[in-house]
């Protein structure tokens, strides 16, 4: 992957925002347990009351908490609440404590947070004991042991008021190693309810008071839930404009590159392998940068955020996620060991998959002709089978990641349950700090498992960027100069082979040796001999699909290994062998090299190609449609458009690779008839392979090969005369009288 990390850069600017967005959202879903569990222990255990402090406390409150707390504290706590005398409490006070009239009432001041935590630790032992002691049976042996039988109109606060401050010292004490013991949730639940006792007596409506606190947190989660919804699809937007616009690069790149190949670097790579890596490969890429960006980016903002949360609310039980790590840790091993050897086999399979396919569809006529169709789905169902076979292997390691996981998770739920069920019992934890530490638990669990996921995906991902990369850094060994030289016009549509030699790659024996001809404008060249001879290899040497091993080849005067490749084959028309037509309308087919030709320039050139007759006959005429290939004409029609489509672009040279095989001997007459009487006028340059004798007896010069040499060269009659292998060709094909030779 990394080796295509260019394209990558293009969006670096999406890609930060949706790291930005997924740290969003991250947050927004990391602070929702802490919301579930603010619900939990301080909306329901605590009735809404989440502090030791109140906002208001009557007199006679405001005097107990003063004896129950020492000088320095005492300092604190009335420096920090105001006396307002019962005559000026605010109506706004009196509508929501009922029974506070005629009260003076203590309200806390305007104070900073630094100031507010310090009062929270200073109140939270004195509420809490207050509570104790208004709740305390007086009847009770723990009451008498305390305070005793007190005198009618004393209260335990006044017995604590009188007491020295010594023994009142070693009283706290013991108190407080008491509420030591309940650990400092059960304190801090404890103390809220102190506050909501003393609400109760100043006839505040609590249940309205915890009603608006879960009514507020619901709030809260739901707009924090919505915030994170967001930040989730505008993310997941942006991660797909990412991928199918890296992808869509990619695909253009390798088809680019694909185009400049030579015929030596497609040797290489088998079509049915491009076709894989263009598509499935890119496919492949694609996914996972989306999945990177979504998973890779956010489990570990999820995992790493989590575990600082749950360590920040419950350090006491974060042994246990240590322990899950582990496991998961092991099991991702495992898992990486036995998938990772099976992506590259998998690709491999897809491309022998594809190859089977494309060989059975184009070769459909054959098999059928030979009845070999049981052979074809034989070949195919095995392809499909291994390929088939591996893939569930890999999906079947994968999918069991989950249900292993979930086991995982329910054994630590179940953990988790366990040892903070004992934590609470203890006090040290809150009912809804344990369900916020199983939640956090989940989050770490499922942030791991998702990259776990991704990173089984990555080595086949990297595997298919891998063949991308093969393919684009493919270096063409056709390459045009760095300084290109222009065409002679003097000398235009000249043709000349100088000691031409060519050996195919990795080859021991040249295919062509010592080739020279020359080919003149307004003249027809024709190659002939048996099959193998070197004809077709030899006219792919001048538009330089094949680079010559020894020797030169001039058009125009120039060596074309110094001029663009581009502006060499603009000077060329070829027609190959097998008609090659491009799915839209004749007309398009035909304009494809010529795209400003009038309808009146392609009517002139269809009837050179002796194709008027059959597009006449067409009701949309030149409009008519040409299916993918040309599958809906005939070879002999195919053959008449595509040597059309050569004379439109009205090239200074043409070559026809035995382009007349498909026509009758009529249909091929008049075909080289009007073609003699065109090039008369425009004076083109012809080069013509042919296996017909009756095709190539009246061209120009006729060069016959044999084995890779020139063993003939001349015109017709000369080679009738000195050149066996030529004579044994003509004598095949036609009779004395028909070649005029006795």
């Amino acid at each position: 992957m990394l080796k295509l990390k260019h394209y990558f850069k293009k969006f670096w600017i999406p890609i930060l925002f949706c790291i930005g967005l997924l740290f969003l959202q991250s947050q927004t879903e990391l602070a929702l347990p802490d919301y579930m569990s603010d619900i939990v222990s301080v909306g329901i255990q605590a009735g809404g009351f989440d502090s030791a402090v109140s906002d208001v406390l009557s007199e006679d409150t405001y005097n107990h908490l003063l004896v129950l707390m020492d000088n320095k504290d005492q300092e604190i706590f009335e420096k920090s609440y105001k006396l307002v005398k019962a005559n000026y409490v605010d109506e706004d006070i009196l509508d929501k404590f009922s029974k506070a009239d005629g009260q003076n009432l203590y309200l806390l001041k305007d104070i900073n947070d630094k100031d507010m935590d310090k009062l929270e630790k200073i109140l939270v032992k004195p509420m809490l004991l207050i509570t104790s002691i208004d709740t305390m049976d007086p009847n009770s042996k723990e009451y008498q042991e305390r305070f005793g039988n007190l005198p009618a109109g004393m209260s335990p606060y006044d017995v604590l008021a009188m007491l020295p401050k010594e023994q009142r010292a070693e009283m706290f004490t013991e108190i407080d190693n008491q509420m030591e013991a309940m650990g400092e949730s059960t304190l801090k639940i404890a103390a809220g309810n102190g506050v909501k006792a003393e609400y109760t007596r100043l006839g505040r409506d609590v249940d309205q008071v915890q009603n608006d606190y879960i009514l507020a947190t619901g709030i809260k989660m739901l707009v924090i839930a919505l915030a994170g919804t967001v930040c989730a699809i505008a993310c997941g937007f942006l991660a797909s404009k990412i991928g199918s616009g890296i992808s869509r690069l990619l695909r253009g790149d390798v088809f680019k590159k694909v185009e400049s190949f030579s015929n030596e670097e497609f040797n290489k790579f088998s079509t049915a392998s491009l076709i894989t890596r263009t598509t499935n490969d890119i496919t492949q890429v694609q996914m996972v940068v989306i999945m990177f960006i979504r998973i890779v980016c956010f489990a570990p903002m999820m995992g790493i955020g989590a575990l600082i949360k749950a360590f920040q609310n419950t350090p006491s039980m974060t042994w246990i996620i240590g322990l899950v790590l582990v496991i998961i840790f092991v099991l991702i091993g495992v898992t990486f060991a036995i998938v990772m050897p099976k992506f590259k086999v998998v690709q491999s399979l897809i491309d022998r998959l594809n190859l089977t396919m494309r060989e059975n569809l184009s070769g459909m006529l054959v098999i059928r002709a030979f009845g070999n169709e049981e052979h074809s789905e034989k070949r195919f169902e095995k392809a499909n089978f291994d390929l088939t076979k591996v893939n569930l292997f890999v999906n079947r390691t994968m999918v069991s990641m989950m249900p292993i996981m979930m086991f995982i998770f329910n054994v630590v739920s179940l953990l988790i349950v366990y040892y903070g069920a004992k934590q609470i019992d203890l006090g040290n934890i809150a009912i809804g700090q344990m369900m916020a530490f199983m939640q956090y638990a989940m989050q770490i669990i499922m942030s791991f498992l998702m990259i776990a996921m991704i990173a089984i995906m990555l080595p086949r991902a990297s595997v298919a960027a891998e063949r991308i990369y093969e393919v684009l850094s493919m270096e063409p060994k056709i390459v045009d100069p760095k300084e290109a030289k222009r065409f002679n016009n003097d000398k235009r549509g000249l043709v000349e082979f100088k000691d031409v030699t060519f050996k195919y790659p990795g080859a021991h024996e040249a295919v062509l040796e010592n080739i020279s001809f020359t080919a003149k404008p307004g003249q027809t060249t024709a190659f002939i001999g048996s099959t193998g001879s070197g004809k077709s290899t030899l006219i792919n040497l001048i538009p330089r699909f094949y680079e010559v091993s020894e020797g030169s080849i001039m058009v125009d005067g120039v060596d074309i290994r110094d001029v663009k490749q581009h502006d060499l084959r603009d000077k060329i028309g070829l027609v190959p062998q097998k008609g090659l037509l491009f799915s839209g309308t004749i007309r398009s087919n035909l304009t494809y090299g010529a795209p400003d030709a009038t309808d009146e320039q392609l009517e002139e050139v269809i009837k050179v190609a002796q194709a008027k007759e059959f597009i006449d006959h067409k009701e949309e005429h030149l409009d008519s449609k040409i299916s993918q290939g040309g599958t809906n004409v005939s070879g002999g029609q195919k053959q008449r458009l595509a040597i059309a489509r050569a004379i439109a672009k009205n090239p200074e040279i043409f070559i026809f690779d035995d382009s007349f095989s498909a026509l009758d001997f009529k249909t091929d007459a008049m075909l080289r008839q009007e073609l003699n009487k065109m090039i008369k006028k425009t004076k083109n340059t012809v080069l013509i392979v042919g296996q017909r004798i009756a095709s190539i007896m009246s061209a120009d010069q006729i060069i016959v090969l044999d084995e890779g040499r020139i063993v003939g060269k001349g015109k017709h009659d000369e080679l009738m005369r000195d050149c066996k292998v030529y004579q044994e060709i003509a004598y095949s094909q036609l009779s004395k009288e028909e070649l005029g030779h006795e």
